[in-house]
């Protein structure tokens, strides 16, 4: 009888546990097609998907100029967000530079793509590649409200357009991709007016806050489904401050955040997740952030994969910096951003700073 023998290098192949033979291209397909919270998941299986999946997940950072020149930059995540060092020093990266007559009116962000919207001209820019596409005009009425959206299903992006109170119920969705572009009517079971352009997509579902129409009317969530393009609506009376509300992404929930000062000056960071959007359920936390190690003008950016909530300056100053509080370790992070070569004075310049945590280097999604 023959024996024959494998060699352990061999059964890892079998096993699939060999995973840094696989192409990076493929890894990065793999990665393009799974949600925010599998990715973080998936760091864990080798030293080549770790740094891959740390690669493609940055902050972007748009800064506006007294000018109104924009400037676009990105700068990875921390590789080890619960260290307690606080003389952190980030690169970051250029990546364009927008006029002010290209530039309308900044309406959403997702992935690598941004929506701009002003006097009817609409537009979808694409980070990575530069290129933007123009969409048909949609002259209805001088108020209104837009919203950007992705559905990660069908890989579809669409822009939502809710029309003002005071005019007709005429609503209109529009999907990206489709050849001809066209928007198309929408029906709302719901008259409602949203507080503002404010949104966030998250798993498909696209949250913005807003006011029932009627008398002494309710302050509620919009749930838009971007695939079925239907509504839900969950009361939101739970906001301390529904205008002052910034929505973020919680661990795959929306999460409603404020930020306040108390008695001694510290900033008081107020949380509430929605548990459950049918049974409209929500869950409030409280977290008092370090007194000496955050500045006063901050807001809130987002959550990482790993669950450190992101705050940024909302200006540029002579050392400009993001911070990131984990409220499941209580740990409190500082990092100083830094313009890269010729723009090594970017961030110490007066500009107006809009900061996002789910920007996708190297995304395969095209305009």
């Amino acid at each position: 009888m023959v024996r024959r023998e494998r060699s352990q290098s061999s059964d890892k192949k079998i096993r699939g546990e060999n995973y840094d033979y696989m192409p990076t291209d493929l890894i990065h397909e793999i990665l393009s097609r799974l949600s925010e919270k599998s990715t973080a998941r998936l760091r864990c299986v080798s030293k080549l998907w770790r740094s891959i999946i740390l690669s493609r997940l940055r902050l972007l950072f748009v800064l506006e100029r007294a000018n109104e020149e924009l400037f676009f930059f990105s700068s990875p995540l921390p590789q080890n967000p619960y260290e307690k060092s606080s003389s952190l020093v980030v690169t970051a990266d250029f990546h364009m530079k927008f006029s002010p007559d290209m530039w309308p009116e900044f309406g959403g962000f997702t992935s690598s793509l941004i929506y701009s919207a002003d006097h009817g001209k609409r537009k979808i820019y694409n980070i990575n590649t530069g290129q933007y596409v123009a969409l048909p005009e949609l002259k209805r009425y001088r108020k209104h409200n837009s919203f950007f959206g992705f559905d990660p299903l069908d890989k579809q992006f669409k822009v939502l357009f809710m029309a003002y109170l005071t005019g007709p119920d005429d609503h209109r969705v529009l999907t990206l991709g489709t050849g001809k572009m066209k928007w198309r009517k929408i029906k709302c079971p719901l008259r409602h007016d949203p507080l503002c352009d404010h949104s966030i997509c998250i798993n498909g579902v696209l949250y913005y806050i807003g006011e029932e129409d009627v008398v002494g009317g309710s302050y509620l969530i919009i749930c838009f489904d971007v695939r079925s393009e239907t509504f839900k609506f969950v009361e939101a009376e739970c906001f301390r401050d529904p205008e002052a509300t910034k929505l973020i992404n919680y661990k795959g929930k929306l999460c409603g955040t404020d930020l306040t000062y108390n008695d001694s000056g510290a900033i008081v960071l107020y949380m509430w997740i929605l548990e459950d959007v049918e049974r409209k359920e929500w869950s409030t936390y409280v977290y008092t952030l370090p007194v000496n190690d955050i500045c006063e003008k901050v807001v809130v950016v987002g959550m990482t994969s790993t669950g450190e909530i992101v705050l940024s300056e909302e200006y540029t100053s002579k050392r400009f910096y993001v911070f990131y509080f984990s409220p499941e370790r209580n740990t409190f992070q500082r990092v100083e951003i830094r313009g890269p070569g010729e723009y090594c004075e970017a961030f110490e310049d007066d500009c107006r700073v809009y900061a996002f945590v789910d920007y996708v280097a190297n995304s395969k999604f095209i305009t």
